[in-house]
């Protein structure tokens, strides 16, 4: 069986306080874009898992993927199955590809062994591989609170809107990227903020909390948000704690080579 699972871009990303846990609770919204790996599995005598494309790093045997199938194997009697995942979406860049993956696995499963588990029971399993995992079970526009994994869906739209994400391949730990915020709650509708469809609102009240802190460590992302906007962007961000920017443009950009030159640079019409 072969999918197609889907990056996605957070558009606000308010960090509104610490949890006892030592986690800590967000308000963002996810939006899924037509930027994609492919990942096959065929049954076959034994389990592996492949990959090609952009190198993952780490062992394999502890890639989400197969940790996926692995958690349904324990509940559900799966035969062994062989499996290869194209990666295209860059790794550790708020994407979230790792986790698309990964969840792509636990619903393909389920339709292809016809295992006939509801929303909520592939959402329960995805929440145990990671926060950003469950969005990626119905794959539609979401309002995330909590860790991430309390989602409402959310009827919006940037049908019709050119996309631009760049990233310049600059590791951001999220570890170093929660130590630079100082959560609060914030006054800001995200609801409202987002169905105005106001980019001039948008600009000034439509905040990723990671970026002062991170512009601040890495200036380069700040200069790729700058240009974005100098391209025409009607609106640029940091998805998640970067590093990937991204900008919404109602025209389809020009890019200019010369700055984006040794850059990961896409151009998607969503």
């Amino acid at each position: 069986m072969l999918v197609f699972p889907n990056a996605k871009i957070n558009l606000g990303l308010q960090i509104t306080k610490k949890l006892p846990n030592g986690y800590h609770a967000i308000n963002t919204c996810f939006y899924p874009v037509p930027i994609t790996d492919a990942l096959e599995f065929i049954e076959a005598k034994k389990t592996a898992f492949s990959s090609s494309g952009i190198d993952i790093p780490g062992n394999e045997k502890q890639n989400l993927v197969l940790k996926a199938y692995q958690l349904l194997k324990k509940d559900y009697q799966l035969p062994n199955v062989s499996i290869h995942l194209l990666k295209q979406i860059p790794i550790g860049a708020g994407l979230g590809g790792g986790s698309a993956d990964a969840a792509f696995m636990l619903t393909a499963l389920n339709e292809y062994f016809q295992l006939f588990l509801d929303v909520s029971i592939l959402e329960d399993y995805a929440a145990q591989l990671g926060s950003d995992c469950p969005f990626f079970i119905e794959n539609k526009p979401a309002l995330a609170t909590g860790t991430g994994t309390e989602l409402t869906p959310f009827e919006f739209s940037l049908k019709g809107h050119w996309l631009v994400l760049v990233n310049p391949g600059i590791h951001i730990s999220t570890q170093a990227a929660y130590a630079g915020v100082n959560p609060k709650a914030s006054a800001t509708n995200l609801e409202e903020l987002l169905q105005s469809m106001d980019f001039d609102r948008w600009k000034n009240e439509l905040i990723n909390d990671f970026e002062a802190s991170i512009f601040s460590q890495t200036p380069k992302l700040a200069e790729i948000k700058t240009q974005l906007y100098t391209l025409g962007a009607n609106y640029a961000a940091m998805s998640g704690s970067g590093s990937t920017m991204f900008g919404i443009f109602k025209h389809e950009p020009q890019l200019k080579a010369d700055f984006f030159d040794n850059l990961y640079v896409k151009k998607v019409l969503l």
